[in-house]
């Protein structure tokens, strides 16, 4: 009887595995890669078709010893990566280093962990796709080309330590250009001027927008046009001109894609891009749920397809007629599109089976694998469900020359909107409520005018999920690549996170500014998203790796030596601060450090000292009177606490106010709510007060 020995990347998806096989099969995992291009060399040849040069990964030397014995005493070894480019590298290093023949059917891949795709997948072995080797090849010389000779170029011109990668400078320029249109932004003001209106013998309110003149779209752009405008209102009928019903449809969201996946879960859930990758890999490669054992919950998480197999679609559309009713199943199954290329040999981001409901399950899970879990479940089944109906009402209320509008809507069928909504990254407000019954012609009763200044905001700034979405719309990056780009920039020093929003450092501002002067092409947005696209048809089979290389090789090379002769140095001057050094009595300069600024002393390196930066928030301590200042953890996240610590123990995650709860008595602290505003509440662990800041 033969034995097989399958390897997979993770211990994880491992065990996961095993437990889907028969005692003939042999499950291992290598750890990741163990082979890549060396640290301490450039490790490709331009010369020489830009053939890599790949060694063992330092430390992994027993690994590839322990596989090579289990591949000695198996019949056959199988291998089982990821079903994408990395994956496909891995199983093509695999293959080297295990001696495995090259026209072997030895590669297998499963786009879900449940023992019907693993058991099936091992009756379909495949040879290595090499195109798909090749394009993973491109991608890491390409990123290997640019970091390493790019950056010695910045150690000398700007600052020792510096780096420059292809895809994280674009993500760097993104949020530098939002920051100078955000600094050029001149405000321009509008007025707006709302009516509410009754209709006699009735107690419900009408409220109305000021929309037209003259049959025109009025735009009142200051006080004295407002005030103009309120002067010929005086003394006129308010009549209703026009009503106007509508039925209309409103379509669920596709299941997720890597991309989707990632702003939502940072909309709904305040999840990082890295934080969503590293939940949802855990819910991918099995955790225990009870009797049934360890099983995959969701299907592959890196994916750019809308795409959902037809047995799933039919699985769902069973569930919504057992749980909902035939009304909520839609006559067909549904089929999205994602807009640009997608690798349609992937599935959409999905629960493995819908049976496996969220609130089942949830003992089993950690809260944030049932959090997000729940996320993908909801999201999936809404998107098989039926469209929702909504009913929606104009009333054009006619002033003289002036119209004013109202505007509601109720839903008639709520269809998908039962289960899940999709989130939104600015605050639009629905229209919401229905309007009383009117007839043309009726005179209504102005109850009040009110006008309001507006000033026009400038774009927002970059959070995780705008800015995934904004790499994704520039085809910038691919599934795998959104949250890594997203972390590295940060952990670069070029960009910090503050209040959840992006904001570009000096020393990203100068290496961007920098970038664009002399190489052109590495910080062009449309540059990068063409590369991206080469890197596809490599993998197609429809152009030659070597080529693309070579064409981008030549200009950059060409850049290079023209920025060396032509850069100068660039200083970057530290901010001094009014604080002395405690050791040798220079003043303190602010420094950016992965955390966000600190103080150090400009001595450095013979003298090391450092202060961390301590920021008043105006607010007395509600323990001892002392000052409450901002502070941060070890990994930089923000929280407040007592400037007399250790002395006294305060801390809060949230916003201290000098505020009250008027049910307990302890301090109330703000709480963002993303686009729905601010929120008090109070900090008392069995106290549930709060009060709407803002909408």
């Amino acid at each position: 009887m033969s034995k097989y020995l399958v390897i997979v990347e993770s211990p994880a998806k491992a065990k996961t595995i095993g437990k889907f096989l028969g005692k003939r099969y042999t499950v291992k995992a290598s750890m990741g890669h163990l082979r890549d291009l060396p640290r301490s060399q450039l490790g490709v040849d331009p010369e020489h078709d830009f053939q890599p040069k790949y060694i063992n990964i330092r430390g992994k030397g027993d690994l590839i010893k322990d596989l090579r014995t289990a591949a000695k005493k198996a019949d056959k070894t199988l291998l089982a990566p990821d079903p994408d480019r990395e994956g496909e590298a891995i199983a093509w290093h695999l293959q080297y280093l295990l001696g495995i023949k090259d026209k072997e059917q030895c590669r297998i891949e499963f786009n879900e962990i449940t023992k019907d795709a693993v058991q099936n997948a091992m009756k379909h072995p495949r040879t290595i796709d090499q195109p798909r080797v090749n394009a993973q090849q491109a991608r890491r010389v390409l990123d290997r080309l640019v970091g390493y000779k790019l950056s010695p170029l910045l150690w000398r011109k700007v600052k020792k330590g510096l780096s420059a990668g292809r895809v994280q400078s674009v993500a760097v320029r993104l949020i530098c250009d939002r920051e100078e249109e955000i600094r050029d932004f001149v405000p321009e003001e509008y007025w707006s001027l709302t009516g509410l209106f009754r209709k006699q013998k009735s107690r419900r309110d009408i409220e109305a927008k000021l929309a037209q003149y003259k049959n025109k779209k009025i735009e009142i752009s200051d006080e004295e046009t407002m005030n103009r405008v309120l002067a010929d209102l005086k003394g006129v009928r308010y009549t209703v001109r026009d009503i106007k019903k509508k039925e209309k449809l409103r379509h669920p969201s596709p299941p997720f894609i890597t991309s989707t996946m990632q702003q939502e879960a940072y909309r709904k859930l305040n999840f990082p891009a890295r934080k969503t990758m590293q939940v949802a890999q855990q819910l991918y490669e099995g955790l225990d749920i009870g009797p049934e054992g360890t099983v995959g919950l969701v299907t592959y998480i890196r994916t750019d397809s809308a795409r959902v197999a037809e047995i799933a679609q039919a699985e769902a559309a069973q569930y919504i007629m057992d749980n909902f009713g035939p009304d909520y199943k839609p006559p067909k199954p549904r089929q999205y599109q994602i807009k640009g290329k997608a690798q349609n040999a992937h599935e959409a981001i999905r629960p493995t089976t819908v049976y496996h409901e969220p609130d089942k399950i949830k003992q089993f899970l950690t809260r944030d694998q049932y959090r997000l879990y729940k996320l993908i479940w909801d999201r999936f089944v809404a998107s098989q469900m039926s469209s929702a109906v909504i009913d929606t009402t104009t009333i054009d209320i006619a002033a003289g020359d002036y119209l004013f509008r109202a505007t509601g809507s109720i839903v008639k069928f709520p269809g998908f909107m039962k289960i899940y909504i999709e989130g939104r990254d600015i605050d639009e407000k629905e229209e919401a409520g229905s309007l009383p019954e009117l007839e043309i012609g009726v005179v209504l009763e102005l109850k009040s005018l009110t006008p309001k200044q507006h000033f026009t905001q400038p774009p927002p700034r970059y959070t995780d999920a705008t800015l995934v979405k904004a790499l994704e719309e520039n085809g910038i990056g691919r599934p795998s690549t959104y949250a890594p780009i997203v972390e590295t920039i940060q952990k670069r020093g070029y960009v910090t996170r503050e209040e959840k929003q992006f904001y570009p450092t000096e020393l990203g501002f100068v290496v961007v500014d920098l970038l664009k002067v002399h190489f052109p092409e590495i910080i062009d947005v449309q540059f990068t998203a063409a590369v991206e696209d080469r890197l596809d048809l490599i993998e197609d089979g429809e152009t030659d790796w070597v080529d693309v290389l070579d064409k981008f090789y030549g200009p950059f090379k060409k850049t290079l030596d023209k920025a060396e002769k032509n850069i100068g140095v660039v200083e970057i001057k530290d901010e001094v601060s009014e604080e002395v050094c405690q050791l040798c009595g220079r003043n303190l300069v602010y420094k950016m450090g992965r955390y966000g600024k600190f103080l150090a002393c400009p001595g450095f390196p013979a003298c090391r000292f450092t202060k961390p930066i301590i920021e008043e928030i105006g607010v007395p301590c509600p323990n001892c009177g002392g000052e409450v200042v901002l502070k941060r953890t070890k990994k930089g996240r923000k929280f407040y606490g007592c400037a007399n610590y250790p002395k006294c123990g305060f801390v809060s995650w949230d916003l201290p106010t000098e505020k009250r709860c008027p049910d307990c008595k302890s301090i109330l602290v703000q709480k963002s709510m993303g686009a729905k505003g601010t929120v008090l509440r109070c900090s008392g662990e069995k106290c549930r007060y709060k009060e709407v800041v803002t909408e």
